[in-house]
């Protein structure tokens, strides 16, 4: 069997930013793996099906996304169904190398053992995306030695602003907020308004982002090879 390509299936946003962010994120995972095409689910194109259609080989389609909602439950299969030669890895997050690199990014923005801590996330009305959140909350605490709130930007309750004012409320001295967005875009700019002391940068390009990449293609080309050999 050739290597299969990756296929690395990320939202799609208007921000150039984000969409850079993106290239780069596959360029750096290109150094590793035989090569990477990306695709978008949304906004932008092209859509997975159609960088799929035009392979014509074999493939590991990795859901560049840091929940398992809608997209990675619903869009990701519909996409994929009728190719063979397939497989589909789980999603990026959580996992405790994003973890790692939210609190190296925390330490940047000026972070400090003791202050405060939300995760902004985007949300979502899937339990199952809003679970994983939690889990990645939870994998940040342990990195940050205590207990990490949740506040979401786009969709759900409560709001990241709510969220920095009620630990105000209650005594914190200072708050930051830890971005659980993968790229720069409106999600990643409306957490300037709300009211922390500092901002961390998004996931973005890190190598351990990288790292856990190459080995959810690895995973997947484990898979078509038991699908090959059975």
């Amino acid at each position: 069997m050739s290597a299969p390509e990756l296929v690395l299936i990320a939202h799609g946003t208007r921000s150039a930013r984000g969409v850079e962010m993106i290239a780069a994120l596959a360029e750096a995972v290109s150094q590793r793996v035989p090569s990477v095409r990306v695709a978008f689910v949304d906004v932008l194109g092209p859509s997975p099906s159609e960088v799929l259609r035009a392979l014509g080989g074999d493939a590991v389609a990795v859901p560049a996304f840091l929940a398992s909602g809608y997209h990675v439950h619903t869009d990701v299969p519909r996409e994929v169904a009728g190719f063979d030669g397939v497989a589909v890895t789980r999603a990026m997050g959580p996992d405790p190398a994003l973890a790692r690199v939210m609190h190296r990014r925390l330490r940047e923005a000026g972070w400090q053992p003791g202050d405060a801590v939300v995760l902004a996330a985007a949300g979502s009305s899937d339990q199952r995306a809003l679970a994983d959140v939690r889990r990645a909350a939870a994998m940040l605490a342990d990195r940050v030695g205590r207990r990490v709130e949740i506040g979401y930007v786009a969709t759900g309750e409560p709001r990241v602003a709510d969220v920095v004012h009620r630990l105000r409320a209650a005594g914190e001295k200072r708050v930051f907020v830890a971005s659980y967005l993968l790229a720069h875009g409106l999600f990643h700019e409306r957490l300037s308004t709300a009211g922390a002391d500092g901002v961390a940068a998004p996931i973005g390009v890190h190598p351990d982002v990288v790292a856990l990449l190459v080995d959810r293609y690895h995973a997947g080309v484990r898979q078509l090879e038991r699908v090959r050999a059975g």
